[in-house]
């Protein structure tokens, strides 16, 4: 039986780059409980889920409870293992090899319920408490963002293979060969990156972002070093601000409505950055195509 250390699973199971939140106060506990879990039981990652998606709703009976500071904490402490717990499963998928299609679609919907649960039942439950409309108001804008937050990642992605896919069809349609490793003797003139072009993701279409923002490029290396991604608040981030930080804090509100508005300047950053990586799309292209290409090297063709 394979015997899996703590290295094995930071190794094979952590994200190059994760949400902060995540990377420094989730992992550290996450990593040790796969490596007791693996080694130790036969539970599975489908398991795993379900023991997180009930310890979700443990937290939004806790919130519900309308009178007692106690009754938040509880309810946070819940949360944040009910998320602890939604890490690990992806975790030993990713270690013994054992995720599915259905353990995938079980997470991301449980997810999603679990928000909705949540953000109803200590929205509701500070309104039985206080009589304040607003927290209403503000139990509807925390699933609108959060449905937003999880849409409008999965659109951003889409559009930047797109993007991808459009440059590799410019490649294969000037050359008349699939884009494999290309070589151009204007690449720096052409903004692209020295070298050759392999494919499209030899191509910077970040050139203008950073010509905007020079100062950014030293936060995101270190953030890179320390395994963080630079969307610093995304859906996770406010997630933990409204069911952990503001309950435990007592700041419902403040907490809330800050972490919302840091949402949408993050979000707007992204159309912006992706917005200008459409114009350093439409240049690269333009370059592709006016300039001569040649291959480094003869396309082996197919056998038989």
């Amino acid at each position: 039986m394979t015997t899996f250390t703590l290295d094995d699973v930071r190794t094979l199971t952590y994200k190059a780059r994760d949400a902060w939140w995540t990377v420094f106060l989730v992992d550290p506990l996450a990593g040790r409980l796969v490596v007791g879990l693996a080694n130790r039981t036969a539970i599975t990652p489908n398991q795993i889920t379900w023991g997180a998606f009930l310890l979700g709703f443990g937290s939004a009976g806790c919130f519900l409870m309308a009178d007692g500071w106690a009754w938040l904490v509880a309810g946070a402490v819940l949360y944040h293992l009910s998320f602890v717990l939604d890490c690990v499963d992806g975790k030993i998928a990713r270690l013994k090899g054992t995720g599915t299609v259905l353990g995938g679609w079980l997470d991301y919907v449980f997810d999603r319920i679990r928000v909705l649960t949540c953000a109803l039942a200590l929205m509701w439950g500070r309104f039985e408490s206080t009589g304040e409309e607003f927290y209403l108001v503000l139990g509807i804008l925390v699933v609108f963002l959060d449905m937003l937050r999880y849409v409008d990642a999965l659109q951003v992605a889409k559009v930047r293979r797109q993007m991808r896919r459009r440059l590799d069809e410019a490649i294969e349609e000037v050359t008349g060969v699939p884009a494999v490793s290309l070589e151009r003797p204007d690449l720096e003139e052409a903004g692209l990156e020295s070298g050759e072009i392999r494919s499209a993701d030899s191509v910077d279409l970040q050139q203008n972002f950073r010509a905007h923002f020079a100062w950014y490029i030293r936060i995101r290396d270190w953030l890179r070093d320390h395994r963080v991604r630079t969307h610093l608040i995304s859906g996770i981030e406010f997630q933990m601000a409204v069911f952990i930080v503001g309950p435990l804090t007592g700041w419902i509100v403040p907490v809330t409505v800050g972490a919302a508005a840091l949402l949408l300047v993050f979000e707007a950053a992204i159309m912006f950055k992706l917005y200008l990586s459409s114009r350093d799309l439409t240049r690269a292209l333009a370059k592709i195509r006016s300039t001569p290409i040649r291959p480094t090297a003869p396309v082996a063709q197919p056998q038989g």
